[in-house]
Protein backbone atom coordinates (compact mmCIF):
# COMPACT_ATOMS: atom_id res chain seq x y z
CA UNK A 1 0.00 0.00 0.00
CA UNK A 2 1.54 3.44 -1.19
CA UNK A 3 1.52 6.41 1.04
CA UNK A 4 1.52 10.22 0.33
CA UNK A 5 4.97 11.18 2.22
CA UNK A 6 4.38 15.26 2.63
CA UNK A 7 7.09 17.90 1.81
CA UNK A 8 8.46 19.71 4.89
CA UNK A 9 7.44 22.43 2.04
CA UNK A 10 4.20 21.49 1.81
CA UNK A 11 1.83 22.95 4.65
CA UNK A 12 -0.90 20.26 5.88
CA UNK A 13 -4.30 20.67 6.55
CA UNK A 14 -3.47 21.68 10.12
CA UNK A 15 -0.82 24.06 9.21
CA UNK A 16 -3.46 25.67 6.89
CA UNK A 17 -5.72 26.57 10.23
CA UNK A 18 -2.89 28.52 11.52
CA UNK A 19 -1.73 30.65 9.02
CA UNK A 20 -1.93 34.07 9.79
CA UNK A 21 1.06 36.18 9.62
CA UNK A 22 1.89 38.17 12.82
CA UNK A 23 1.40 41.81 11.46
CA UNK A 24 -2.30 40.74 9.96
CA UNK A 25 -5.15 40.62 12.35
CA UNK A 26 -8.00 38.64 11.74
CA UNK A 27 -11.31 40.46 12.35
CA UNK A 28 -13.73 38.79 14.35
CA UNK A 29 -17.26 39.82 14.13
CA UNK A 30 -19.69 39.53 17.34
CA UNK A 31 -22.82 41.35 16.15
CA UNK A 32 -25.50 38.22 15.97
CA UNK A 33 -26.34 36.77 12.93
CA UNK A 34 -30.09 36.99 13.71
CA UNK A 35 -31.49 40.24 15.07
CA UNK A 36 -32.69 39.65 19.07
CA UNK A 37 -36.45 41.10 17.97
CA UNK A 38 -36.70 38.53 15.17
CA UNK A 39 -35.51 35.88 18.14
CA UNK A 40 -38.21 37.44 20.52
CA UNK A 41 -40.66 37.39 18.22
CA UNK A 42 -39.88 33.57 16.89
CA UNK A 43 -39.93 32.56 20.75
CA UNK A 44 -43.23 34.27 21.57
CA UNK A 45 -45.17 32.48 18.89
CA UNK A 46 -43.44 29.09 19.85
CA UNK A 47 -45.02 29.78 23.02
CA UNK A 48 -48.36 30.61 21.60
CA UNK A 49 -48.29 27.43 19.62
CA UNK A 50 -47.95 25.25 22.71
CA UNK A 51 -49.96 27.05 25.06
CA UNK A 52 -53.28 28.62 23.11
CA UNK A 53 -54.26 25.18 20.94
CA UNK A 54 -53.88 23.56 24.63
CA UNK A 55 -55.24 25.86 26.85
CA UNK A 56 -58.65 26.30 24.67
CA UNK A 57 -58.76 22.54 24.50
CA UNK A 58 -58.43 22.39 28.21
CA UNK A 59 -61.20 25.36 28.86
CA UNK A 60 -63.49 24.48 26.49
CA UNK A 61 -64.00 20.58 26.72
CA UNK A 62 -66.38 20.69 30.02
CA UNK A 63 -67.41 24.49 29.97
CA UNK A 64 -68.23 25.02 26.76
CA UNK A 65 -68.71 21.66 24.80
CA UNK A 66 -70.07 19.81 27.65
CA UNK A 67 -67.21 17.04 27.51
CA UNK A 68 -67.50 16.57 23.47
CA UNK A 69 -63.47 15.93 23.01
CA UNK A 70 -64.12 16.80 19.26
CA UNK A 71 -65.46 19.81 19.34
CA UNK A 72 -62.65 20.89 21.69
CA UNK A 73 -60.11 19.29 19.37
CA UNK A 74 -61.39 21.03 16.46
CA UNK A 75 -61.73 24.42 18.26
CA UNK A 76 -57.65 23.61 19.48
CA UNK A 77 -56.68 22.61 15.92
CA UNK A 78 -58.34 26.30 14.73
CA UNK A 79 -56.38 27.99 17.06
CA UNK A 80 -53.15 26.18 16.20
CA UNK A 81 -54.06 28.19 12.95
CA UNK A 82 -54.59 31.56 14.18
CA UNK A 83 -51.02 31.20 15.84
CA UNK A 84 -50.07 30.00 12.41
CA UNK A 85 -51.43 32.81 9.84
CA UNK A 86 -50.64 35.67 13.03
CA UNK A 87 -46.78 34.28 12.80
CA UNK A 88 -47.12 34.81 8.46
CA UNK A 89 -48.40 38.08 8.33
CA UNK A 90 -46.08 39.54 11.48
CA UNK A 91 -43.61 37.70 9.11
CA UNK A 92 -44.78 39.43 6.28
CA UNK A 93 -45.00 42.69 7.75
CA UNK A 94 -41.19 42.87 9.47
CA UNK A 95 -39.71 41.78 5.77
CA UNK A 96 -41.99 45.04 4.25
CA UNK A 97 -40.79 47.30 6.54
CA UNK A 98 -37.03 46.16 6.40
CA UNK A 99 -37.79 46.73 2.23
CA UNK A 100 -39.50 50.35 2.77
CA UNK A 101 -36.53 51.10 4.67
CA UNK A 102 -33.82 49.99 2.31
CA UNK A 103 -36.03 52.10 -0.21
CA UNK A 104 -35.78 55.16 2.25
CA UNK A 105 -32.24 55.00 2.61
CA UNK A 106 -31.50 54.35 -1.53
CA UNK A 107 -33.55 57.61 -1.81
CA UNK A 108 -31.84 59.46 0.77
CA UNK A 109 -28.39 58.80 -1.51
CA UNK A 110 -29.45 60.24 -4.92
Amino acid sequence: MATRRIVSTQKTILDKDDDSTPGQEQSSSTAPAVPIDVIIKLLAFTFAMVVIPIGSYFLTVNTIFKGNSTYAGALAAIMANVVLVGYVIVAMNEDQSEQLAAKKKEGKKD
